[in-house]
């Protein structure tokens, strides 16, 4: 791959969300105005034995410190990998790489305790790389009094703004979360939904032995069970206003097991929650994105045809269609979007939006690991 153009910059974003099923890596390149385009995408999925490490961290129990470390330590490893595959196939230096920008995978969020943890060891990858990391990016955002999530709506409203159209960004990892782009321009709205893929992966594992189901065929052979969707959409977070954030804290099959107290089916099960995820997205866009003209859908979630069937009928007459058609594909907006938000930090540009996550001001979000 030639190196970009005079005044542009080549970026990495990687991106372990919380499906935990592994990482995603793009390379960007960003023009001196700030114009970025996709170039290259790799994906690192997770060993077992690192996925059910992640998992139990996730779990709000006591853990152990050292096992925190030492996953950190294996994630560092893992992402140093992506990061080398990603310069193996384009030809490129990590001399040529002006940033990272790593997440970090979410073992806790807690917004109304004014933290979220994020392993990773960004200076072990800077190590590994020889490349400028740039991590931490939610702490800064929780200091000024934000939720410190959804951060990707920053960078919706940078890329998917124009041409101007009253515009809702869904995006469906393990939790769903949306941005509203309105045609008018004003600051982007943005906040968690409620579960995307999350328990319907953890359901699928534990009745299938399979990490999901996939295109939600075993949830299209169910019948949704209304008592049930009654009881988990009853949950005061998904009737809270936004700003609003979430993960595995909240959405978890413990969660689940307290309300089914019938012997129902299996497959009834996922049905439901299928139905629980599209009508948590669907009333977040009725009930704060008026008069929406169309809808982009992306993360794991976008290729799951049951549940855009679902959304579908939900949203009569709303256009849904993949980011694809906006010049992203579903699987790769949040590993961009990090790398985004790593152009942003390094040049010393905000990249939260306080309207979307709560923060009384913008902040230059992220901790820099020089290489």
């Amino acid at each position: 791959m030639p190196p970009p153009g005079e005044n542009s910059e080549y970026y990495i974003g990687l991106m372990s969300g919380t499906s935990l099923d592994g990482i995603d890596g793009a390379l960007i390149t960003c023009s001196a105005q700030g114009r970025c385009h996709l170039a290259h995408t790799a994906y690192q999925p997770f060993d077992a034995e690192l996925r059910t490490q992640l998992l139990a961290l996730s779990q709000t129990a006591d853990n152990d410190l050292e096992s925190a470390a030492l996953a950190g330590i294996r994630l560092a490893r893992r992402y140093a990998e992506t990061v080398a595959r990603l310069l193996a196939d384009t030809g490129l230096t990590p001399a040529q790489i002006r940033g990272i920008g790593c997440h970090g995978q979410t073992v806790r969020h807690r917004p109304e305790q004014g933290f979220s943890i994020q392993l990773g060891n960004p200076a072990l990858l800077a190590e590994l790389a020889g490349i400028t990391i740039v991590a931490d990016f939610r702490s800064r955002d929780l200091a000024a009094g934000g939720q410190g999530a959804p951060l990707v709506p920053a960078f919706h409203q940078a890329y998917f703004s124009q041409p101007p159209a009253n515009r809702v960004i869904v995006n469906i990892g393990g939790i769903s979360n949306l941005t509203y782009l309105t045609a008018t321009g004003d600051t982007a709205l943005g906040f968690d939904c409620g579960p995307g893929n999350l328990l319907l992966d953890a359901w699928a594992e534990r009745h299938l032995h399979k990490p999901y189901d996939h295109d939600g065929a075993w949830a299209a052979r169910g019948t949704v069970i209304p008592e049930l969707l009654a009881a988990l959409h009853a949950l005061p977070f998904f009737h809270r206003p936004p700003p609003k954030s979430t993960g595995r804290e909240t959405f978890n099959l413990a969660w689940l097991d307290k309300w089914l107290t019938t012997d129902y089916a299996a497959a009834d099960v996922q049905a439901t929650l299928l139905q629980l995820t599209a009508t948590a997205i669907a009333d977040a866009i009725h009930d704060y994105c008026p008069q929406t003209q169309e809808v982009y859908l992306c993360g794991g979630g976008a290729h799951n045809s049951t549940l855009r069937r679902a959304l579908a009928s939900l949203l009569p007459g709303v256009p849904l269609k993949l980011t694809d058609e906006r010049g992203i594909a579903a699987d790769w907006v949040e590993a961009f979007a990090f790398a985004w938000l790593a152009r942003q930090t390094l040049h010393h540009a905000p990249g939260n939006l306080p309207a979307v996550t709560g923060a009384k001001h913008p902040c230059i979000l992220g901790a820099i690991y020089l290489a």
